[in-house]
């Protein structure tokens, strides 16, 4: 046997430089972690006895412009997988293109959608022209970290479950074939859920499985499909996401332990996801659609072994447990855990109006019908893709506006500046007082994260999607103003008209406070009793967004975000501000419910 033979799947069991090889991974987003802290996070996973690590790779924010690349700071994907590799962990790549994970559109990029015709995971010319460009620029970047080169890389996947989708049977082998033939030729696997194996495979590729307990038999079921070839639980759910207005998904350590200790007796490779969750920073959380739109939280703390701060869990213990009996020498020690602080509550100094905010946007865009945000004439004609919009136009007279269900995802709705009512998928009427003369109609829409899984993908563009009618009579002429809310517009803010806080300071708008640290920065999590909806950002930078219906009930704020002496944080506010803002040492996901005792087909 050659030593650098890689992971083979050519028996019951994986072999890996010609030794029998058992996979116990563990699923950690590089994209999701402060890259301050992705040594730390990878640390507790070498020290639960995991020996892999897997990863996706989001395209949206890897090309977030047409043939705009980044590949830097926080997004350095080489220098993630070299850090698991000197801490001595293999890993395996998952790079879509799509890869659900509960992020925006399943990581594609929303320039795709400028496209009317666009037809997503298919072999649409459009599409397959987007991968391609993509895959030239990203697979010569991996390509010496894999394992033939002496890298951690052991296996890649081939997009991500497609037996959910399944609307084009030539599309995983166009996938196959972009990563072959730019040379990376190690172990290819797919995985699906039970029901998606049957037709989300590709020809000689490995299937694995994506699964939380062990009903339908499932993995009875894979072995026939793959005689004589290894088991693997892609993706073992330790916990589950959450979505607004609902609870706090937990899957309690016991359960887990049953179900992860009967697969590994079962001699079946694992990997844990989540190991550990992190966060969907600024706008990129994903939503679920099943017939009813809901939008997921920021937090992606997922009720995984390591906590979204990188905290122990009892499951970690137990794993930790369980694993090291897989291990002949003993585990690592484990690495301390990050010292958090709940600072003093800080109070709101200063107020700067939505209104007042419009001078800073790029050059507002006159339309005379709505125009939806991919498509707007901004960011280098690549549209907007995450945020707000905002749409104005002039009515002569009250009367019932109607929405259509064209507004994606919720519209605030002003007349003359003053609030008249909100519209979203439920609501899709309001009534709008009398007046004399011309008066300004605003409609301010969120993004409130686009659909990640499911066949709801090729439907969301965002902002106004179509006609917006007043008594039956579509309105015309919108000026229309971009509010993506990026790094750069939160800091032009800074030379606004801000005005000291009052009873008089209304919402929507943006509010003002300064943390001051003194000493070494902690991590903490901010909280906003009193507060109704909206986004918070520390020195600019995005942290997700807020709402009083839950579950979250405060946001995850990494110490390295921090610096020693002021801090200055920013909260945009859709409805209703207090005074103050507060701060807690551990996080409060909000009230619970067990994932185990419900019904698998209530989760998808």
């Amino acid at each position: 046997m050659s030593h650098m033979e890689g992971l083979k799947a050519n028996s019951s069991q994986f072999t890996l430089e010609g030794e029998p090889f058992r996979i116990l991974g563990g699923s950690i987003h590089y994209f999701r972690v402060p890259r301050a802290y992705w040594e730390d996070r990878l640390l507790k996973m070498k020290a639960c006895g995991l020996n892999t690590l897997t990863t996706y790779v989001p395209w949206n924010l890897h090309e977030p412009e047409k043939g705009v690349f980044n590949f830097q700071d926080q997004l350095d994907l080489k220098a993630f997988i070299c850090l698991a590799a000197d801490l001595g962990l293999w890993v395996i790549l998952r790079p879509g293109p799509y890869i659900c994970a509960e992020w925006d559109l399943g990581g594609l990029p929303s320039w795709l959608l400028q496209d009317e015709n666009m037809q997503l995971r298919t072999t649409y010319p459009g599409f397959v022209t987007a991968v391609n460009s993509y895959f030239d620029k990203l697979i010569p970047l991996i390509r010496p970290l894999m394992f033939e080169e002496g890298g951690p890389i052991i296996a890649v996947q081939v997009e991500n479950e497609y037996g959910s989708f399944a609307k084009d049977e030539k599309y995983m082998a166009f996938i196959k074939d972009c990563l072959q033939s730019r040379a990376i030729n190690e172990l290819l696997l797919t995985s699906d859920n039970w029901e998606g194996l049957r037709c989300g495979g590709a020809e000689g590729v490995l299937k694995t499985i994506n699964l939380q307990r062990l009903s339908f038999g499932a993995i009875p079921y894979l072995a026939d499909m793959q005689p004589q070839k290894p088991l693997m639980v892609m993706e073992y759910w330790s916990g589950w996401f959450d979505v607004w207005g609902d609870h706090h998904h937990v899957f309690h350590a016991e359960d887990m332990l049953a179900v992860i200790t009967e697969i590994l007796e079962r001699g079946v490779s694992i990997n844990l996801y989540m190991f550990h969750g992190g966060t969907s920073f600024g706008f990129m959380n994903g939503a679920m659609d099943v017939g009813t739109y809901k939008p997921q939280v920021s937090s992606y703390d997922y009720d995984a072994p390591l906590s979204e701060a990188g905290d122990y869990t009892p499951k970690y213990q137990l794993l930790r447990n369980l694993f090291s009996q897989y291990h002949i020498e003993p585990l690592p020690e484990l690495p301390s855990v990050q010292e958090r602080r709940a600072y003093q509550p800080v109070v709101i100094l200063q107020h700067l109006s939505l209104w007042d905010s419009l001078h800073f946007t790029d050059k507002p865009y006159w339309s005379e019908r709505p125009v939806n945000m991919e498509n707007l004439p901004v960011n280098n004609n690549n549209g907007q893709s995450y945020g707000y919009t905002l749409y104005e136009t002039t009515i002569t007279s009250g009367g019932f506006l109607s929405s259509r269900n064209n507004i994606r995802d919720r519209a605030l709705v002003f007349v003359e500046r003053q609030s008249v009512g909100s519209l979203d998928y439920k609501t899709h009427e309001i009534a709008l007082p009398d007046g004399k003369g011309e008066r300004t109609l605003t409609i301010l829409v969120e993004n409130c994260g686009r659909v990640n899984y499911g066949k709801a993908l090729d439907h969301q563009r965002k902002g106004l999607v179509g006609d917006i009618f007043l008594n039956h009579a579509p309105l015309k002429g919108f000026t229309i103003y971009c509010l993506d809310m990026k790094p750069s517009f939160i800091k032009r803010l800074s030379s606004g008209q801000w005005r000291p806080v009052s009873h008089q300071s209304s919402c929507p708008g943006f509010f003002q406070a300064k943390l001051f640290v003194d000493g070494p920065p902690r991590d903490t999590f901010i909280r906003l009793p009193g507060w109704g909806k909206g986004v918070v950002f520390i020195n600019g930078q995005n942290l997700g967004r807020h709402w009083s219906i839950g579950p979250q009930q405060c946001l995850y704020l990494p110490g390295p975000w921090l610096k020693n002496g002021d801090n200055q944080i920013t909260v945009f506010e859709e409805q209703r501000a207090n005074e103050k803002i507060l701060f807690a040492e551990n996080p409060d996901h909000g009230r619970t419910t067990d994932v185990y005792k419900l019904p698998f087909c209530t989760l998808l």
